[in-house]
């Protein structure tokens, strides 16, 4: 652990010198001290860091619901479920398509949808938070989308596990759904109706006290969702919610910074320890298409989720851009592929097609402007913010001359 944190640490030194983000870093360092590379080998399992990864996800989860304000979701629900429902049609279907273009049978294509048409909740929020845009108008309809996301990720999971294992127990599947609904109706209803209690038990003026109490009650409350088949994931984010609209948000907020930027390091790290660089080569070209029609989705998804919500170019490139990465929820059906014998090429291909977007992603939205600059109306936007800027110099007070030589 320590090792891990030491490695991310340097190479993010490294990276912020010539301006890289540090999630393609952290996995990078994870790739270099894994058993798959040559050179000193720091951990020959990496599943010996899979409970730490998990806390990183957890509380990377639990931040963004901090951040997420039960107005949001009073006054902007039903926008929220058409922009993150669009979302998922039009990457899922894509997934979906390509899956079966791909030709390594229906199983596998059901699995490629996922892995095409998820966000990855722990990448998107490191960028969010990387690039100060917690704050921006755009940034509700990006956590709004990631939640509808991981409501249909539960119900997802519970579907497809049976079909890929072979099983034909309908009922089976039937009950499993309804058990990942059931759990996050109840997170819904603590969150519509249960801030006032909830907030009684968390009031101590005792930082130290208020630090056990939310860490115990985000990780207990994400492993009992694991245990109703929703992701883990989710029932952080309902539990910050739930937590951020109570009198002690503020300082919870502060108190989970340091917790949570060491945890997701080792998240990112755990996950390039995954990876091996020797499988990519055989899956090149489908990575490429894969990670091109991706792309191409979550431009369209971004326009689409604009018109919604009457955003101009630049938040329409920054919802695009921002949502581009795809990160643990592929990680996590490949690894059901796998346990269930399908394509052996499934494995590779979803961790080269993850590297290269969790690498590419946080550049791209790191430079958003230049796609906002090519949408409809971009050209125009940008004009108008330099008139702006040229306005504002012409009324700034100019520099003292000196009056005496005149």
């Amino acid at each position: 652990m320590g090792g891990a944190f030491v490695a991310a640490a340097v190479l993010a030194r490294v990276g912020s010198r010539i301006g890289l983000p540090t999630i393609p870093l952290f996995i990078l360092a994870g790739m270099l001290l894994g058993p798959h590379t040559p050179g000193y080998v720091l951990l020959e399992d990496p599943h010996e860091l899979e409970m730490l990864s998990a806390l990183g996800l957890v509380l990377l989860l639990f931040y963004l619901g901090l951040e997420f304000h039960m107005d949001d979701l009073r006054t902007g629900g039903r926008r929220m479920a058409v922009a993150g429902s669009l979302y998922l049609v039009l990457n899922v279907g894509a997934g979906l398509v390509f899956g079966l273009a791909v030709g390594w049978g229906t199983s596998e294509a059901l699995v490629l949808a996922g892995v095409l048409g998820i966000s990855s909740s722990a990448i998107v929020t490191k960028i969010l938070v990387d690039l100060g845009r917690i704050g921006n108008p755009e940034t509700r309809p990006i956590l709004g989308i990631i939640v509808v996301e991981d409501i249909f990720l539960a119900l997802y999971l519970a579907a497809l596990q049976p079909v890929i294992s072979g099983s034909e127990d309908v009922g089976g599947t039937a009950w499993q759904i309804a058990k990942a609904f059931g759990f996050l109706l109840v997170l819904a209803l603590a969150a519509r109706f249960g801030i006032k209690i909830i907030g009684r038990l968390f009031a101590t003026r005792d930082d130290e006290l208020l630090t056990i109490s939310f860490l115990g009650a985000a990780v207990l409350v994400a492993g009992i969702a694991e245990r109703f088949g929703v992701a883990d994931a989710i029932a952080a984010f309902m539990v910050g919610l739930i937590l951020g609209n109570t009198g002690s948000g503020d300082r919870i907020r502060e108190l989970v910074h340091p917790l949570r930027d060491a945890f997701a390091a080792i998240f990112f790290f755990g996950f390039g320890l995954s990876i091996d660089p020797g499988d990519l080569p055989s899956v090149v070209w489908p990575v490429v298409i894969a990670v091109a029609i991706t792309v191409v989705m979550n431009v369209a998804a971004g326009v689409v989720t604009s018109r919604v919500y009457g955003f101009g170019p630049r938040p329409t490139a920054n919802v695009a851009t921002t949502l581009l990465a795809r990160g643990e929820f592929a990680l996590i059906l490949a690894t059901m592929a796998a346990a269930a014998g399908l394509d052996g090429r499934l494995s590779p291909f979803i961790a080269g097609y993850v590297l290269v977007l969790a690498v590419v992603a946080p550049l791209v939205a790191g430079r958003s402007h230049w796609l906002a600059r090519v949408l409809p109306g971009g050209r125009a936007e940008v004009a108008a913010e330099r008139a702006q800027r040229g306005e504002r110099r012409k009324h700034e007070p100019t520099a003292p001359t000196d009056s005496g030589r005149t």
